[in-house]
């Protein structure tokens, strides 16, 4: 199976789906426990929720599953966190803190560079080319990185996280004009909470990318899994709770295009 599943739009918006990715090959699969197995981190139907809610845009699918290796994690190893508890690059644990891996069989380092090679490198050229190209056609990009979890994690924050929660790395990654059109967005979202900065400040490939300075323009969207599907196993997806969520997204891509096709950043 290929790393990346790339469909090529003509729009100054990208979507970037690091974590939607279920594959795990059998020879990795094989030293997984039974923990590791159910996948339950996923950002589960991530881009179902999102598809076709902006049809010209460029969509960057990782397929691989973050426990192969993160595509979202700094390939040095560094936290993105420093003092709070997180999973690493190839990870040892779950988000609550579990065990993923047969003892006599965790990832070691020749497998992390390997896997380096095979997925993580491969997702991150195609989300480098991919701006590079959108920025030709439009002078500038912007990436929207799509991302879920459960809403109710205790080993990785505490109560119930928001529902739209937004990541430009206290400002640093997009102009401010993106970071108020989708804070205002989420603002008109009724019934719904968000949170500018929060537990999620952005991860490696918004802090990567994003350099207003030079056109390219990054900022994460983690969505509460509550707000579209079941967050027990199996993990349903909820039709009527996403078609309503489906509305707010699609004006946050709306908005962030308009403001990108008329030169307002």
């Amino acid at each position: 199976m290929s790393p990346v599943v790339l469909k090529e739009g003509t729009s100054p918006i990208i979507l970037a789906f690091p974590h939607g990715g279920v594959h795990i090959p059998d020879n990795i699969a094989a030293y997984l426990n039974s923990n590791g197995l159910d996948r339950a981190d996923t950002d589960w139907h991530i881009h179902k929720l999102y598809e076709g809610l902006l049809e010209d845009a460029t969509t960057i699918q990782a397929t691989f599953h973050r426990y192969v290796i993160d595509a979202n994690r700094d390939p040095e190893g560094h936290s993105l966190y420093p003092g709070q508890n997180t999973t690493g690059l190839c990870p040892l644990t779950d988000f609550d803190g579990n065990g993923i891996w047969r003892d006599e069989h965790k990832p070691v380092s020749d497998d992390v560079e390997e896997r380096l090679q095979a997925y993580h490198v491969q997702y991150h050229l195609a989300v480098a080319g991919q701006i590079e190209r959108v920025k030709s056609l439009h002078g500038r990009a912007i990436i929207y990185d799509c991302h879920s979890i459960r809403s109710l994690i205790p080993h990785l924050f505490d109560g119930k996280l928001p529902d739209f929660n937004i990541g430009t790395n206290e400002g640093n990654t997009c102009a401010s004009s993106i970071e108020e059109v989708v804070v205002s967005s989420c603002s008109e979202a009724i019934r719904y909470s968000h949170v500018l900065n929060g537990r999620f400040k952005g991860g490696w490939t918004t802090r990567r990318y994003g350099n207003p300075e030079q056109g390219v323009h990054a900022a994460q969207m983690e969505l509460a899994q509550s707000t579209y599907m079941s967050e027990q196993n199996p993990w349903k997806f909820d039709d009527t709770k996403a078609q309503k969520l489906r509305l707010h997204l699609k004006s946050i891509l709306t908005n962030l295009e308009a403001l990108a096709l008329e030169g307002r950043v």
